[in-house]
């Protein structure tokens, strides 16, 4: 809908949409190589790159970063939708803070490019966050909402030229992280379904229900997204450091993990 009304704007954005949407949709229906996978989300990254003219204005060392960065980031969010509404609400306390900087901080998209955004994330919702979801996200949803997620955040920091807007992926970055930490400790294929994350352990460990989880999760993420943005916008030096003891605060709280698992072995 949005390409449609602003055809001229989101060209790139939206070829780049569909083909990933398009071949993760083939993955939920019948699984597709890594190979070709990896392959798809570099071709759609680099049609976002061309679209927002890096490929111009940073050195190749910085593209090169950028895309492991958000190639990693599109597997991270896919990852992490596991459990009912935790792609929604978690997408939503992003996309709500984003609009806020948007609005009253520094003007970097036009408004509408997020409000859509939020406005499928609150369609979705309806029928997903319940005891008993009605649907469900699917490779589809995942990848589709997180490159549009890294389309805004990739807006942002080019924007205010700072890179602390990543924070705003806090809790799922953690979670990720030390999880294929801990599985390549482990010796196992990080390529294969696992239940080892923090919220997997939680809801089938643990026996915290879905919706707790979920909205616990991006509850967090909105605190430390409020937090940047109150720090950047008066102190921004201290948006950094901040931004490293919260990153460290996740991190140690991530270690429930492993004291949840051996009460409940």
């Amino acid at each position: 809908m949005y390409s449609l009304l602003y055809p001229h704007e989101s060209v790139y954005f939206f070829i780049g949409i569909t083909l990933i949407s398009g071949f993760s949709f083939w993955d939920d229906i019948s699984s597709l190589s890594n190979t070709i996978r990896i392959i798809i989300h570099f071709l759609a990254i680099s049609l976002l790159f061309h679209g927002l003219g890096i490929f111009r204005i940073l050195s190749w060392w910085k593209i090169l970063t950028a895309y492991v960065s958000f190639v990693g980031i599109l597997n991270a969010y896919n990852f992490m939708d596991g459990i009912n509404g935790i792609t929604g609400l978690y997408s939503m306390a992003i996309l709500i803070a984003l609009q806020y900087v948007n609005l009253k901080i520094v003007a970097f998209t036009p408004h509408d490019f997020i409000n859509y955004a939020i406005l499928a994330c609150i369609v979705f919702l309806f029928f997903n966050y319940r005891k008993k979801a009605k649907c469900f996200a699917g490779d589809i949803g995942s990848m589709a909402v997180s490159f549009w997620i890294v389309t805004l955040l990739l807006q942002l920091m080019l924007k205010t030229q700072s890179v602390i807007w990543i924070l705003f992926l806090t809790v799922y970055g953690v979670d990720s992280v030390c999880t294929l930490l801990h599985r390549l400790f482990l010796r196992q294929n990080i390529f294969e379904a696992h239940r080892m994350h923090f919220y997997q352990v939680l809801t089938n460990d643990r026996g915290i229900s879905h919706l707790k989880v979920s909205a616990g999760y991006a509850a967090i993420q909105f605190i430390i997204c409020v937090i940047i943005i109150f720090l950047y916008h008066r102190l921004p030096t201290a948006a950094g450091v901040a931004g490293i003891g919260m990153l460290l605060l996740c991190g140690s709280g991530y270690f429930l993990k492993f004291i949840i698992q051996s009460t409940y072995k």
